[in-house]
């Protein structure tokens, strides 16, 4: 064959394989260099008493959740009612990060539509999401007894991810100590 056909098809065939590869990856999956990593350290003025620190150190040794979410996102307030009904579901406490928001305006919220929450920790410069690689908000983290980030998922919470993704990991990682 010709070489100056080869070399076409050859490019052909490498943008090809790169095209195929990169559609079978959903585009809201966005990995976390974080994953099987210590989780970041914060000490953050709670949200409904500003007096008294969240720490991530207070969850050591407990399975924990830790949600992203703030009141001027759409998608956090679609997920929240899966957020009420999964803390029913699961002894592991759900920590809140209240993300770049108003604090009235999040405790406005938490009153009307139910509070999941074991505690919300108030990020207001948004330098605690950016210890952890949020990329926006609605984003829940799984956190082992060690400390260890074991689960990141972007985007809002369904009860499928419940079922499915979110109490298995929790019951394995409980049955693993």
């Amino acid at each position: 064959m010709n070489a100056r056909f080869l070399v076409p098809l050859l490019l052909f065939a490498v943008v090809a394989t790169f095209l195929a590869l990169g559609l079978k990856h959903d585009p809201r999956e966005i990995p976390s260099p974080l994953i099987n990593k210590p989780a970041p350290g914060f000490s953050l003025p709670s949200l409904s008493d500003p007096q008294k620190k969240v720490s991530s150190a207070d969850f050591k040794g407990k399975i924990w959740l830790f949600n992203v979410w703030a009141t001027w996102c759409g998608s956090c307030r679609a997920e929240h009612q899966t957020l009420v009904n999964l803390n029913k579901l699961t002894d592991a406490p759900i920590v809140g990060l209240d993300w770049k928001d108003e604090t009235e305006a999040a405790q406005q919220w938490l009153r009307s539509l139910g509070n999941p929450y074991e505690i919300v920790a108030f990020d207001s410069t948004g330098r605690t999401a950016i210890d952890w690689g949020v990329y926006g908000a609605p984003e829940t983290y799984i956190i082992d007894q060690q400390g260890i980030i074991r689960h990141k998922h972007t985007g809002p919470l369904t009860d499928d991810i419940i079922k499915d993704e979110i109490l298995p990991l929790i019951k394995k990682l409980g049955n693993s100590t």
